[in-house]
Parts: structure tokens; C-alpha cells; sequence
């Protein structure tokens, strides 16, 4: 078993060879502590896909502010930190909005059960100004993917289009499931510096 001492020695080395711009060391790292990272968030936020969201923004927030990390505390303990506080806030910002009291438009209704509350209630259209900002949205994203080197939105497209699993991913790609987390997690921001803060 490797002991903390090991442990943090073995992050140090990982994030000196980030620093020095090795994008493979940053692979490892995701590789190194998603399971964990993940495992606190979903504890948090009982959701898989706010889970999967805000695991892959932890490991985002860490990188860009690597820089500033003086080891005050292990980098494990940091990363966890990042982690509990976007969890946090994810769970809050849906709180207020009283997620967890909403009804799914799925939801049977009736004896027979065939009948949702989707069929009796009708939906609200966008109104002209909400379709333009969409599709002002989905136009600056479909721009942006093209600035994706191959592999990022490849992976991209399989995850958010195909809707793939991570274990399907790695399959089709002939690579491991690690690796496929990290190179989501690094697509989704070189896509988001690509898109700008009004888009973030």
C-alpha cells in the first residue's frame, strides 16, 4: 500500500511535469484521482451526470490554477476541496431553483398508466428572441469545436452527441478509460477558453 508520504511525492513530480508543459502528466493526474474526486461529488449531488460535470470542472479549476499552487496542503486535499466547493455549489444554485421538487413531464398519470403529464400539458415554444440566442449558442459552439484538435473533439462528439459511455469511448478508440475522461475533461477547456467569457 503506498503510504500519504508517497502519495504526495508522486502528485509533486506529476504536477512539476505539467508545469513543464508534458500534457501526458496531466492525463495521469485525472487518471491518478477521478475515481475519488468523482465518488465525493456524487455523494454530494446524487446526480451521475452533475457528478460526471462538476468532477470534470474540478480537474479543470486545478489546472488552470496549478500556478498558484504552493502546497500548503497535499495536492489530493486541494483538488478535494475544489471539488466539494463546485459540488456545493451546483447542489445550491439547483436548490434555489427548487429542482428537487420538480415533476417529470415523463411522469404516468391516470389508471392505465399511458398517459404523461406531457401529453395534457403543452409545451411552451421559444419565443423569436430565445430561438435567436440558441442558435447564436449552438452557431458559436459548432465554430469552436473546428478549433478542437482531432482527438478532443472526437471524444467530444461521442460523449455529448453520441451520447457513448465512457467504457464504450475507450473501446471504439482502443484506449483506456482514463485516458478518455482526460481528454474530455481537457476538450471541455480548451472549448470554453475558445468560446469566451460570454459564453462560459
Amino acid at each position: 500500500m503506498i503510504s500519504k508520504s508517497e502519495s504526495a511525492l508522486a502528485d509533486d513530480l506529476l504536477i512539476e511535469r505539467i508545469r513543464q508543459g508534458d500534457s501526458a502528466a496531466y492525463d495521469d493526474m485525472v487518471v491518478r484521482h477521478w475515481d475519488r474526486i468523482y465518488a465525493r461529488v456524487h455523494q454530494l449531488l446524487k446526480n451521475k451526470q452533475d457528478a460526471e460535470e462538476v468532477t470534470q470542472d474540478a480537474f479543470i479549476r486545478a489546472h488552470r490554477g496549478l500556478e498558484n499552487f504552493r502546497g500548503d496542503a497535499s495536492f489530493s486535499t486541494w483538488l478535494y476541496q475544489i471539488a466539494t466547493n463546485l459540488a456545493h455549489n451546483r447542489y445550491w444554485y439547483w436548490f434555489r431553483r427548487k429542482r428537487d421538487l420538480s415533476i417529470s413531464f415523463d411522469q404516468p398519470i391516470g389508471e392505465d398508466g399511458t398517459m404523461t403529464l406531457e401529453s395534457v400539458i403543452p409545451s411552451r415554444s421559444e419565443t423569436p428572441a430565445e430561438a435567436t440566442v440558441t442558435q447564436e449558442f449552438v452557431d458559436r459552439v459548432t465554430e469552436c469545436m473546428s478549433g478542437l484538435n482531432e482527438k478532443h473533439r472526437e471524444v467530444l462528439i461521442m460523449r455529448n452527441v453520441k451520447n457513448l459511455s465512457y467504457d464504450a469511448i475507450a473501446e471504439e478508440l482502443g484506449i483506456s478509460v482514463g485516458t478518455v475522461k482526460s481528454r474530455i475533461a481537457r476538450a471541455r477547456e480548451t472549448l470554453r477558453a475558445l468560446m469566451g467569457v460570454d459564453f462560459s
